[in-house]
């Protein structure tokens, strides 16, 4: 007998935590369904698409690297805000139609633990970006929407530049070489009082197997947030610096669980029991 399913496809896709957490929360529901990882190259991509079309267990999927650009052609519509981000990380079908609408839940997760401090007002809200990848364009549209000044940096700032264009258009914002952040700086801020100032790692530095992320925390301003997506390790040495200086942290468990939480709905059609996001947090961190 056939149950309900939503997987994340990707590649390469054994490093998700999505089924972690989306079975998680399916247990604590009593949901008869399952959540899957299903490895899918690109070439695969429209016959996998294909194939799930004619499958009506199938409740839609995740979409991570390298596909959240390549599968908007091959949707049949693209939903807000995933049509300004211009990236899908999300794919649902609703009851027996086999029409595919792409979605993107990056922006809602990244900006959930962060709701308190954006719900305050603000006379100046600045965000230091690092990363010019398929995250960072859900996190600068984002940040964008919420007013705020945006430093993107990365390896080639014509990139960055050309993402400020295309996704935060008409606001003074900057695109430093990425090596600015690197060596200390004797940069006297202003008096920060009233401001809202963020320090986003939105690029893969410093995650296991890759290189460090160079950012000298001189750069930031006292009273800066300090961001990281990043998973794995979950406690980076980008936060460690950060604590040291004084800052608040974030980590990169809040935004996967805060994108996955939006995702969970749109699949099973119930809320994802955020209560235990305690239990949930010690079952990804061991």
């Amino acid at each position: 007998m056939t149950k309900p399913y939503a997987e994340v496809i990707g590649d390469p896709i054994t490093q998700s935590k999505s089924p972690k957490i989306h079975n998680f929360w399916l247990a604590k529901l009593g949901i008869d369904a399952a959540y899957r990882a299903c490895h899918v190259t690109p070439d695969q991509l429209p016959a996998y698409l294909g194939a799930r079309r004619e499958d009506l267990d199938w409740r839609g999927c995740n979409v991570t690297m390298p596909h959240k650009q390549a599968i908007m052609p091959l949707l049949d519509r693209i939903d807000p805000p995933a049509d300004s981000i211009v990236a899908v990380n999300t794919v649902v079908r609703h009851g027996n139609d086999i029409a595919m609408t792409g979605t993107n839940t990056d922006a809602a997760g990244f900006l959930e633990p962060l709701a308190g401090d954006l719900a305050q007002t603000h006379y100046f809200r600045m965000a230091r970006i690092i990363g010019t990848g398929g995250a960072a364009r859900a996190i600068i549209a984002a940040l964008a929407g919420h007013g705020f000044t945006l430093v993107v940096a990365g390896r080639d700032p014509a990139k960055a530049r050309a993402l400020l264009d295309e996704l935060a258009p008409g606001g003074e914002h900057h695109t430093p070489p990425l090596a600015h952040f690197a060596d200390p700086t004797d940069f006297a801020f202003d008096d920060r009082e009233g401001c809202l100032d963020l320090v986003v790692n939105a690029s893969s530095l410093g995650m296991a197997g890759q290189p460090p992320l160079p950012f000298d925390w001189s750069h930031a301003p006292p009273g800066s947030i300090a961001y990281d997506i990043v998973t794995a390790p979950l406690d980076t040495p980008f936060l460690h610096g950060a604590r040291a200086r004084g800052h608040r942290t974030i980590d990169g468990l809040s935004m996967l669980i805060g994108q996955a939480a939006v995702a969970f709905e749109r699949f099973f059609g119930q809320p994802a029991p955020r209560e235990y996001d305690a239990e949930l947090r010690e079952l990804l961190t061991t």
